[in-house]
């Protein structure tokens, strides 16, 4: 079966409400391929590897978090992106991407997926009332900070980087994907005893140890794979599609 790549983008706007975010990149459409969709590739970031990987599989659109023509960059069609670009134009292969949208849906996005893949199935926003992302939760029971770690390290493939003492027990956790270090300020104002993200700067670590709570740096890649891969699947099966998440390996 196909759908219409038009009919695909408004399944998409509808389901992740980009218009309710104010974003460092374009959501939505961003590369125009051929007009019908039969398979489609899902992956983090529209990297030559993945887009490559694409066009082999013979992919007629590509769905990722992390497109192209970010706020600040130099809008010249140059280099790296001349290539990306030149390779898509050249296989007639759409590129879509969604941002915020994809990491704050309640039931599809990255943080919404990354804690029921930790066990906690009901969260809260972690900044009500804005359009910024992550969730919170207060668990039934207590658990170490090193069983986090551990649950991490098994989903993602990866070793963590914790900061704080694996034997302190934690019950309200609080955690954002990617490179959400800076919510760190939020959780402690939500008293998280716990904020897991993806990446980790050098304040991070004193804030952690100051403010007594413990945290966890993930992978900003690592934490961000589940929900486009969500989506992904949503679309074929309300479409019918044939659908692959295409995971390029990248260690941050």
């Amino acid at each position: 079966m196909s759908v219409s790549l038009r009919e695909l983008q408004q399944e998409l706007d509808r389901l992740l409400q980009p218009h309710q975010f104010r974003d460092y990149c374009p959501n939505g459409l961003q590369v125009q391929g051929r007009p019908q969709v039969r398979r489609l590739v899902t992956g983090v970031t529209a990297s030559q590897a993945l887009v490559d990987a694409a066009i082999d599989w013979r992919a007629d659109a590509i769905l990722v978090h992390h497109g192209y023509f970010w706020k600040g960059e130099d809008p010249t069609i140059t280099g790296m992106k001349r290539r990306r670009l030149a390779a898509l134009l050249g296989a007639d292969v759409s590129l879509l991407a969604y941002h915020l949208p994809l990491d704050a849906h309640p039931e599809l996005g990255n943080n919404a997926c990354l804690g029921r893949l930790l066990g906690m199935e009901e969260s809260e926003p972690l900044q009500p009332g804005t359009d910024g992302v992550g969730n919170v939760a207060t668990l039934d029971e207590p658990l170490s900070a090193g069983d986090f770690v551990d649950r991490l390290r098994q989903l993602t493939g990866r070793e963590p980087l914790h900061i704080g003492n694996p034997e302190r027990e934690v019950q309200r956790v609080a955690w954002c994907t990617g490179a959400a270090q800076g919510y760190i300020d939020a959780a402690l104002a939500v008293r998280a005893d716990l904020y897991i993200t993806g990446e980790a700067s050098e304040q991070t670590v004193h804030t952690a140890r100051e403010e007594g709570i413990d945290f966890i740096a993930a992978g900003h890649h690592a934490t961000e794979r589940y929900g486009v891969q969500a989506v992904g699947e949503s679309l074929a099966e309300r479409f019918g599609l044939q659908h692959r998440f295409i995971d390029i390996d990248n260690p941050v």
